[in-house]
């Protein structure tokens, strides 16, 4: 079966960035996603494309073709006192490369990454953590199978109990879910 629209695939990766590995999947742990609903890169997809269980693949992405170009609009100046909790500025968090949850003005979540520190102010940066860099990814398909109903309604692969209830809690070394943490069960 080859990779393509509605298929689960799932496959390992090392993803290096500058030179360095950046991120990995690998045969205990693999990358799992429906093909064609836009979870991943739209490039990374289509260089997957086709692709059958056992065929290997490496290719590279500009940073267009990635998370972007670095985009120094998105590095925001805060004052310092935004960073107050209960009458004191948390200087601990302070610390230039520091992820940090954020409030934006919508009220959504989004992560920054401290900037730059001075005595009056914080810079943040709301650059995605990749953007501007170029991503070389090799790796191999391991296998591809039709993504089932249920799994195309929630818009992601599960694994399964015996009742078809998609789990995400946690599994058991054999690959059977759990729904509780515990007792032989990892992320």
């Amino acid at each position: 079966m080859k990779a393509e629209k509605n298929k689960v695939v799932s496959l390992t990766y090392e993803l290096i960035v500058d030179g360095a590995l950046a991120d990995k999947a690998d045969e205990n742990r693999p990358l799992e996603y429906i093909h064609g609903t836009g979870m991943l890169l739209p490039k990374f997809e289509s260089e997957v494309e086709g692709k059958e269980p056992g065929d290997e693949f490496a290719f590279t992405l500009t940073p267009e073709e990635g998370y972007g170009v670095f985009d120094e609009t998105r590095l925001i100046p805060l004052p310092k006192e935004a960073f107050m909790i209960d009458g004191k500025v948390r200087e601990d968090l302070l610390v230039v490369g520091k992820v940090i949850p954020m409030m934006s003005d919508s009220g959504q979540v989004v992560n920054g990454i401290v900037y730059e520190v001075t005595d009056e102010k914080v810079t943040m940066d709301f650059n995605h953590p990749m953007a501007g860099k170029t991503l070389n990814f090799t790796g191999k398909v391991i296998e591809v199978r039709d993504a089932t109903e249920k799994e195309l309604q929630k818009g992601h692969p599960c694994k399964h109990h015996g009742d078809g209830e998609c789990c995400h809690k946690g599994h058991h070394k054999d690959g059977e879910c759990c729904h509780e943490k515990g007792e032989g069960c990892k992320e």
